[in-house]
């Protein structure tokens, strides 16, 4: 083989091996910090289409309704357990270290983000409260099964300046 080919071939396979590396590496960089949304429900039975349930280790979010007494606080500590349920009937306890936010009361939607332990167990890294009464963010008014609509002010009436 003629050098000059030789010189040109050993370029091109080091510069497509590159290329290769490089979007492998970015793909795992990609996928260790995705964040896939579940209901309690999904992550007890699965997802309904497909039957997937998250891994052990994996990070997700769980968007539901803090179920009413089942909050536990550390005295000693900000420990705080606490369960999350949905429309469908799953429930998913969630530990949390840190402040919860000052809206977080049971009987409310919540959204939280964190590691599944073996034990089924939420490792919350950051627990969202809603912020309003008649807000709910749309991926958890969808899995509660509640209609999520923007209010329309066009038709309110403006007030009289008499």
């Amino acid at each position: 083989m003629n050098p000059r080919r030789k010189k040109r071939l050993t370029l091109a396979v080091a510069l497509i091996g590159g290329v290769a590396a490089i979007t492998s590496l970015l793909l795992y960089a990609l996928n260790s910090n995705l964040n896939l949304f579940y209901t309690p429900s999904e992550i007890v039975h699965g997802k309904t289409d497909t039957g997937v349930k998250p891994e052990i280790g994996q990070r997700i979010r769980v968007g539901g309704m803090v179920t009413v007494g089942s909050m536990v606080r550390d005295p000693k500590s900000l420990h705080v357990e606490f369960a999350v349920h949905d429309s469908l009937g799953g429930e998913v306890l969630v530990t949390y270290d840190d402040l919860l936010p000052d809206l977080f009361r049971e009987g409310q939607g919540i959204v939280a983000q964190g590691v599944l332990g073996a034990d089924g167990k939420l490792e919350a890294t950051e627990v969202l409260a809603k912020h309003d009464e008649n807000y709910m963010p749309p991926e958890v008014a969808e899995a509660m099964g509640q209609k999520h609509e923007k209010l329309d002010y066009s038709q309110q009436k403006a007030p009289d300046t008499k």
